[in-house]
């Protein structure tokens, strides 16, 4: 039997479900990506400075930085919706909600430029660190706030009593008045 109930026990644990196999997939994505060694013939020194790979990003000439920046925007920012799916919460702080994912998207970011010290070919760059970080918030900002607003509506159209409709085939079923019995 199916429920079309409200969001509530099967559709949460749905969204939840759905939500962390998601992100364990994009992580699995993400490490593949990011740790693998790079078979190069010399490796820039790393970037510990901020903002400097930005600026040379930007000297390469618009479309090459816009590239560039769109790719460190974009590789972390599905965390910014999968996280808040995999907690599964309706009503959440949208502050407190933004805050705790974009401290996780920070600290997952740092793991990977950490962890990229030991792999050959790949450098760490703090500009990276900082553009996943400002793409978790983004897509956070972007989605998560509207998202939760829609289903918390559609939860609350689902809990309401449906308005009984004039000419309609069956009406309100009748009640019949208790009658005490006489002594």
């Amino acid at each position: 039997m199916q429920r079309h109930g409200p969001i509530g026990g099967t559709a949460a644990t749905r969204i939840r479900a759905t939500g962390g196999v998601l992100l364990v997939a994009h992580l699995a994505f993400v490490a593949w990506l990011t740790l693998r060694p790079l078979d190069v013939a010399w490796v820039t020194p790393a970037n510990l400075q901020p903002f400097a790979g930005i600026r040379a990003d930007l000297a390469l000439g618009w479309q090459e930085a816009a590239r560039r920046i769109a790719e460190g925007l974009a590789l972390l920012a599905p965390l910014g919706v999968l996280l808040p799916m995999a907690h599964g919460r309706l009503t959440a702080s949208p502050l407190g909600s933004l805050v705790r994912t974009v401290a996780a998207g920070a600290l997952i970011s740092l793991a990977i430029e950490l962890l990229q010290t030991d792999v050959p070919g790949q450098i760490v760059d703090v500009d990276s660190l900082l553009l996943n970080t400002v793409g978790v918030a983004l897509a956070h900002a972007a989605i998560v706030p509207a998202a939760r607003f829609h289903l918390r509506r559609r939860s609350e159209r689902a809990k309401q009593p449906p308005v009984p409709q004039e000419g309609s085939a069956q009406g309100r079923t009748p009640t019949i008045p208790r009658v005490g019995i006489a002594p």
